[in-house]
């Protein structure tokens, strides 16, 4: 069962410039998320974009935005072992997902000019 559904797409450029700073990746990113990203060489605008997009898109999903106590280190996007995005919420993001009793899934694409992902929270029973 669908419990949460959240999409967000965002231009790579405007996302290049603001990573420029490097106090909007200690703000948005953990270390874990901004090494991967920097670690991509020239993609690195689409990499950082594309977290981004997928952090926006779990915030939506979650139905709690960036409000109260959720903070953009509370969901994290990495890659499990096959290379695919994962999300592991910490903090006001994580209790939101025990209340809804679910499980987060994630899919990031990006091409040149933007970025894109969807996060659906679905629940655990089978």
């Amino acid at each position: 069962m669908v419990l949460g559904i959240g999409v967000d797409i965002v231009e790579v450029e405007r996302v290049a410039r603001a990573v420029a700073n490097p106090r909007f990746i200690a703000r948005v990113f953990t270390p874990a998320e901004a090494a991967y990203c920097q670690s991509r060489g020239r993609g690195a605008a689409q990499h950082f974009a594309g977290r981004f997009a997928a952090k926006e898109a779990a915030l939506k999903a979650l139905g709690c935005g960036l409000r109260g106590e959720v903070r953009w280190h509370d969901v994290e996007v990495l890659n499990d072992q096959a290379g695919r995005p994962v999300a592991q919420l910490h903090g006001a993001a994580r209790e939101q997902l025990a209340r809804l009793g679910g499980q987060v899934l994630v899919s990031i694409a990006h091409a040149q000019a933007y970025a894109v992902a969807q996060v659906v929270i679905t629940s655990q029973q089978s």
